[in-house]
């Protein structure tokens, strides 16, 4: 019997089925390679890089979610750019990268260093640690959190300026979607994943921000997310469904 593929996650939350997007970005290509797999809780601790996601295959850890693709890729014979000529491969490389080191930056910085946020989301993630040390974890994590978007740059710049920066990618984005169901045309490929991870974690209603309601604006992008939510989170997607028509 073949062993599953374990996925080391965050978990779901703030109304997503994943609330990590570079799990989701691992999972749905999981689900694209078709291998067997169970996702169980992580710990960075735990994690060869001392991230998550990375997964355990055969007794062989792989952490990072572009070298998760590509162990994919190497070990089950599977291409999830399929049907991708040189060039779109590259656009679709480039497009990842975009959404990867600069957009989902912009949505962490609204859903970490937003107060109303922070209080809302990840500063549940202590409560079940003793009550006297929540403040100096809350007060570590959110620490963490800004130097590394600072690092990155997008920590540097006014919220009017991130926001603006956000918005130049998401008209990006919507420009290269077009009318098409997805990015590169009528069947998902790796690209999906991390843009719809990275839209996903914008548009949940369960955070308000400045950056959500821009998003809202593009109203293809919004379907695209539903539509893959739709066919990669299908239980999920009808749960919303049935939520919103009982509300």
């Amino acid at each position: 019997m073949t062993k599953l593929i374990t996925l080391y996650a965050c978990g779901e939350g703030f109304g997503l089925p994943e609330v990590s997007p570079y799990v989701t970005k691992s999972e749905i290509h999981l689900q694209m390679a078709g291998v067997a797999y169970v996702k169980v809780q992580g710990w960075r601790e735990d994690s060869p890089k001392g991230q998550l996601p990375y997964i355990e295959d055969a007794s062989e850890k792989i952490a990072d979610s572009t070298f998760i693709r590509g162990h994919l890729e190497a070990r089950y014979g599977v291409d999830l750019d399929a049907g991708l000529d040189t060039v779109q491969r590259a656009q679709a490389w480039a497009i990842e990268r975009m959404c990867e080191n600069h957009l989902a930056w912009t949505s962490g910085y609204f859903r970490f260093l937003l107060p109303e946020n922070f209080d809302k989301g990840p500063a549940h993630w202590f409560d079940t640690a003793p009550e006297t040390a929540r403040p100096v974890l809350k007060a570590q994590l959110l620490e963490a959190v800004s130097a590394n978007i600072r690092a990155v740059g997008v920590g540097r710049h006014s919220e009017h300026e991130i926001l603006a920066l956000a918005a130049r990618s998401l008209m990006a984005l919507d420009a290269l979607l077009g009318d098409k169901p997805f990015m590169m045309g009528d069947e998902p490929t790796s690209v999906d994943a991390f843009v719809f991870a990275t839209l996903a974690g914008m548009l949940t209603p369960f955070f308000d921000s400045p950056l959500r309601r821009r998003a809202e604006r593009f109203p293809r992008l919004v379907c695209y997310t539903s539509r893959m939510m739709a066919r990669f989170y299908p239980d999920f997607a009808r749960a919303q469904a049935d939520e919103a028509i009982a509300a």
